[in-house]
């Protein structure tokens, strides 16, 4: 399975880390982006100085906490972006072959928290979860003259 085609949040494993974490689940997410952002930040930097070696810890950090919030799409980037730049440092490769990984990683990061800000912010306007359906205009009746 390739990176695109792993769920971008697994909202079952969100729910129970969510469940687990308790009080501290906001604090805990707040860590996560501000790691995720340090991280992210690492990688981008490491790559282009061609440094395989100082890929894989930031690298490393991100797969597994993203893994925690549920996130397996960016877990599953850093993974790959953290087993290649071992393969590479074995190999004394440069990581040039991450060049889409990497570029790829801070986008697919950024959505990722949209949506779990989203769904765990209790000041964001949450929809409306009623029955029925939608009415968009004036209801047949009523705002209109008589005629």
């Amino acid at each position: 399975m390739s990176n695109q085609e792993a769920e971008l949040v697994n909202w079952t494993d969100f729910a129970k880390s969510r469940s687990e974490l308790g009080a501290a689940f906001l604090r805990i997410l707040g860590y996560f982006r501000e790691d995720g952002e340090k991280a992210i930040g690492a990688i981008e930097e490491a790559f282009r100085a061609r440094n395989a070696a100082a890929l894989v810890a930031p690298a490393h950090k991100l797969k597994g906490e993203s893994a925690q919030f549920g996130a397996y799409r960016l877990s599953a980037m850093a993974e790959k972006i953290e087993m290649v730049a071992r393969r590479c440092v074995e190999g004394r490769e440069g990581p040039d072959e991450l060049i889409e990984d990497v570029v790829a990683l801070r986008p697919c990061f950024t959505e990722t928290m949209a949506l779990l800000d989203r769904d765990s912010n209790p000041l964001v306007a949450r929809r409306p979860q009623g029955f029925g359906r939608r009415v968009d205009g004036p209801v047949q009746g009523f705002g209109r003259a008589a005629g």
